[in-house]
């Protein structure tokens, strides 16, 4: 509709025919042969999986759907609702969730925009029925009651536990016994960079909880890492604790 250049629609359409290189199970990329246990495959719809363009082409092709839902006869007006979209994924906020919301929205996706929706992920919430929580960009949003027992309820906003458990992932490989080679200063250093730019993003809402869970894991993955590390042992002067050694060291506390 807007781009006619046809060296970027040759550009945009090698992205999207991309292969997506896959590894057999029981393989590595080291083997004998050309392409020993390497497989590839095409795509015939969407995105390749992880592919760095997805985001951009989501945003670029999505951007349509932003306008019809703000103009005039869209959800923004005759359902008072609110768009927030990631790439993506997108959350619709309504006071009333009805069946003309839900069909204006699948009708544009599905119908006037091809695309398809992942049925499996997507659902109507209230958020005012106890028990319930909405996930989105790694927070969890809940409605809490007020533990000062003034009987009132609050938005609680947490790290989601999928989130957590993806950090603690990354923090498995970033300290494990293949980085034994690396000087304990330097391991430190590269964490604190790592840990100060994930806080960063997760200081939204009330983190305390994930913070200390995180600070708790980071602390005692290094206190493995040392004793395990037979070439270069570690022992913190007499007195003092594993923990309050990496202290002194400059671990970062979230």
């Amino acid at each position: 509709m807007r781009i006619a250049d046809r060296r970027v629609l040759k550009l945009i359409k090698m992205w999207l025919q991309a292969p997506v290189v896959e590894v057999e199970p029981g393989t590595s990329r080291g083997g004998s042969g050309a392409g020993a246990g390497v497989l590839g495959k095409r795509n015939r719809q969407g995105t390749p999986q992880g592919g760095v363009i997805s985001p951009l082409l989501s945003n670029v092709y999505l951007h349509w759907f932003d306008k019809v839902f703000h103009r005039p006869t869209g959800p923004a007006h005759f359902a008072k609702a609110k768009l927030v979209r990631y790439a993506d994924d997108f959350v619709v906020l309504a006071r009333y969730q009805g069946e003309k919301l839900s069909g204006w929205i699948e009708s544009k996706l599905e119908g006037w925009m091809g695309l398809k929706i992942n049925r499996d992920k997507t659902r109507v919430i209230d958020l005012r029925r106890q028990g319930t929580a909405l996930d989105f960009l790694g927070y969890t949003f809940r409605y809490d009651r007020d533990r000062r027992g003034t009987g009132r309820c609050y938005l609680n906003v947490t790290i989601s536990a999928k989130a957590l458990r993806r950090e603690r992932h990354k923090l498995r490989g970033m300290i494990c016994s293949e980085v034994c080679f690396k000087p304990l200063p330097q391991l430190i250093e590269e964490l604190n960079g790592h840990l100060r730019g994930w806080a960063n993003y997760f200081g939204y809402g009330y983190p305390r909880k994930g913070y200390r869970e995180i600070n708790r894991y980071v602390r005692q993955r290094l206190t493995q890492h040392v004793k395990r590390r037979s070439q270069r042992p570690f022992r913190p002067p007499e007195g003092v604790s594993y923990y309050e050694q990496f202290k002194r060291m400059g671990l970062v506390s979230l």
